[in-house]
C-alpha cells in the first residue's frame, strides 16, 4: 500500500481496571502483523491533561521514552519500538494538553471564523486530524487509547474514534477492547461479568468491539468464550485468550496461537493463507530457556519502588542477557541508604557482579549513587553509568582521587567547583538551541538523537566499531571538561564528544575491567533481536566478574 488513504486503523481500547497491558497487547499484535508482510505504525493517544510525561515524577507515570526526534512520551512507546524496531516519533504519542493547546491556540488566533468552540467537533476534529497526519506507506495503524473506558478524560478520544470508525467505513477500521476475566478462587471459576459490563460500557459510546482481548490466569473454557461472545454481541472465535506469560517476548507467540492476526486479517478480508515468520521469537524465547548462566546486576537508583521508572534500562539488561546467553537477575538498591560512608556497603554488593547507576533528577540520592560508584570503581566491579550515573562518576573521580573536596553540581545548588553545570546552548542540525535557569521545564532539555564522535582506540570504540555514533539525550546538566587534562593524566578519558568538541558524551578508565559512564540513555536503543552493544558487552564483563567469584 502506498497512500495514507490505503492504511487500515486498528482502534486498542481498555476496559475493567488499568494496567492490563494494552501497550503490549498493541506491541505484540503489531509485530505479528509485521511478521506477515505488512507495514505498521503504533501510537498511543493519552487521556490526560499534561502536554507530554516530561514534567511528571516517575512515581507518578513510570518512565518518560524519548523518541529520536526530541519528542518526552509515554512508555509504551518503548514497547513498540522493541518489539517491531519501528521508530516513533513526535507524531505518536498525542496528549488531551497536546490536543486543547492546539485547539486553544487556534481559538486565539481567529482561526474557527467566531464559532463557538466545543469539544464536538473541535476537540474530536484535532484528534482525528492528529490520528490520520504523519501517514506514508504504511497497512496498518494501531492506535492505543490510554486509562480505562469509562474515564471522564478518555471520553473524548472514544467519541473521536467513533467517529472515525463511521466515516471510514468497517473495511478500514477495527475495534480490539482488551478486558479482564477474574478468576475467584472461592467459586473455582472465572467471571465474565466484569467484560460484560465494560462492554457494555463501550456500546453506549456508540463502540461496538470487533475483537476481545481477554487477560487471564487461567485457560478459558469454550463454554465461558460462548457466553462472552453472546452478551458482547460477537462470535466466539473473537474472544481471544491473553494468559499471562512468564516472559513478554513469549507474547507474540502466543497471541498468534490464540489467533489474534487471523481474526484481524478475517475482518479486513486479507489474505490467510501466508503465515507470520515468528522465527526471531522463536529464538529469543529458546535463548530464554536454555540459559547458560546468571549474573546478578546491581542498578542504584531512588526511583526503586516504582521499577515502571526504569523500564527501557530493565529491558535492554535482559536484552545484554540474550546476547550473552545467560539469565539476568536485577537487585534493586536504594541509593538513600547507601548515603552515609559508613554504611554496610560491602555486605549490600557482595553478590553483585555489575553495578548500574542511571539517570535521575536532584540532589536526593546523589551521594549514595556516588559512593556505589566509588565501590565498584576499587573493587573492580564493571560499572555502567547512564546520564545522570556518568556526572555521579565525574564527580567521584573528582573528590576521591583528584582530590576536589568540594568538587560538585550546579544542579544541587550554588557551589564553588561546579563540574557539572546547567547546559546553557547546544548545537543541533536545525542551529543553535539557548536555554536559562529560568526556562520552561517542559520540553526545554538536550532531548532526542545527537551524534558523538569516538575517541581513536578507545575501548567504547571498540565495542561500537563505528567512529561515529547517535544515541538519544535526555538531560539538562552537562561535565563541564575544563579538567579534562587532569583526569586523563590520572587515568579517566572522555572517549566519546561532541562532534563540535565541547560537549563530553563518554568516559572510560581503560585500567579498569569495565568502566563506562555515557550521556545519553542507550537503553532507548536496544531490541531483543539487536541488543545494544553497550549492554552486551557489561552483560559480558558481569558474567566474567561471576565466574571470578
Amino acid at each position: 500500500m502506498n497512500s495514507t488513504s490505503a492504511a487500515k486503523f486498528i482502534f486498542i481500547t481498555g476496559g475493567v481496571v488499568s494496567s492490563l497491558g494494552k501497550g503490549l497487547a498493541s506491541a505484540s499484535l503489531g509485530t505479528i502483523l509485521q511478521a506477515r508482510g505488512y507495514k505498521v505504525k503504533l501510537r498511543k493517544l493519552d487521556p490526560y491533561l499534561n502536554v507530554d510525561p516530561g514534567t511528571m515524577s516517575p512515581y507518578q507515570h513510570g518512565e518518560c521514552y524519548v523518541t529520536d526526534d526530541g519528542a518526552e512520551t509515554d512508555l509504551d512507546l518503548g514497547h513498540y519500538e522493541r518489539f517491531t524496531g519501528v521508530n516513533a516519533k513526535k507524531s505518536d504519542n498525542i496528549t488531551t494538553g497536546k490536543i486543547y493547546s492546539n485547539v486553544i491556540a487556534k481559538e486565539r488566533r481567529g482561526d474557527y471564523l467566531g464559532a463557538t468552540i466545543q469539544v464536538i467537533p473541535h476537540v474530536t476534529d484535532a484528534i482525528k486530524e492528529y490520528i490520520l497526519s504523519d501517514i506514508s506507506d504504511e497497512d496498518f495503524i494501531l492506535c492505543e487509547i490510554g486509562g480505562t473506558v469509562g474515564d471522564i478524560e478518555s471520553l473524548p478520544f472514544i467519541e473521536a474514534i467513533r467517529q472515525l470508525g463511521n466515516e471510514l467505513g468497517l473495511s478500514k477500521t477495527c475495534f480490539l477492547h482488551v478486558t479482564l476475566l477474574p478468576f475467584i478462587k472461592t467459586a473455582g471459576e472465572l467471571k465474565t461479568k466484569p467484560t460484560q459490563h465494560s462492554v457494555k460500557e463501550l456500546q453506549g459510546m456508540g463502540i461496538q468491539p470487533d475483537i476481545l482481548l481477554c487477560r487471564t490466569e487461567n485457560i478459558i473454557p469454550e463454554e465461558q468464550k460462548s457466553k462472552i461472545a453472546l452478551f458482547c454481541n460477537l462470535k466466539s472465535e473473537t474472544v481471544i485468550e491473553a494468559l499471562d506469560s512468564s516472559s513478554i517476548y513469549d507474547v507474540p507467540i502466543a497471541y498468534h496461537n490464540q489467533g489474534l492476526d487471523n481474526q484481524v486479517c478475517k475482518h479486513f478480508e486479507l489474505d490467510l493463507s501466508k503465515k507470520p515468520d515468528l522465527s526471531r521469537w522463536i529464538k529469543i524465547n529458546k535463548i530464554q530457556n536454555s540459559s547458560e548462566g546468571n549474573v546478578n546486576i546491581g542498578i542504584v537508583g531512588k526511583y526503586t519502588s516504582m521499577i515502571d521508572a526504569y523500564k527501557s534500562l530493565i529491558e535492554a539488561v535482559n536484552h545484554g542477557g540474550l546476547a550473552n546467553k545467560v539469565k539476568i537477575t536485577i537487585k534493586w538498591i536504594d541509593s538513600e541508604l547507601i548515603e552515609d560512608k559508613n554504611s554496610n556497603i560491602k555486605n549490600i554488593f557482595k553478590d553483585i557482579n555489575g553495578i548500574i547507576v542511571p539517570g535521575g533528577f536532584g540532589k536526593r540520592g546523589s551521594e549514595g549513587k556516588i559512593n556505589s560508584i566509588n565501590f565498584a570503581r576499587l573493587n573492580n566491579i564493571p560499572f555502567f553509568g547512564i546520564c545522570f550515573g556518568m556526572q555521579m562518576a565525574v564527580l567521584e573521580f573528582a573528590r576521591n582521587v583528584l582530590k576536589l573536596d568540594n568538587a560538585s553540581s550546579s544542579e544541587f545548588g550554588k557551589t564553588d567547583l561546579s563540574l557539572i553545570g546547567l547546559l546553557t546552548e547546544w548545537q543541533t542540525k536545525t542551529g543553535l538551541e539557548t536555554r536559562t535557569e529560568n526556562s520552561n521545564l517542559g520540553g526545554t532539555m538536550r532531548l532526542g538523537a545527537y551524534e558523538c564522535k569516538l575517541v581513536e582506540n578507545s575501548f567504547v570504540k571498540s565495542i561500537y566499531k563505528k567512529n561515529t555514533i547517535s544515541e538519544r539525550h535526555r538531560h539538562r546538566y552537562e561535565v563541564n571538561n575544563k579538567f579534562y587534562l587532569d583526569f586523563k593524566k590520572n587515568g579517566l578519558i572522555f572517549s566519546g564528544m561532541s562532534p563540535d568538541n565541547l560537549l563530553p558524551e563518554i568516559l572510560e578508565i581503560s585500567s579498569h575491567p569495565w568502566f563506562i559512564g555515557v550521556q545519553f540513555h542507550p537503553e532507548l536503543k536496544s531490541k531483543p533481536f539487536n541488543p545494544h552493544p553497550l549492554f552486551a558487552s557489561f552483560i559480558k564483563a558481569s558474567l566474567n566478574q561471576s565466574r571470578l567469584l
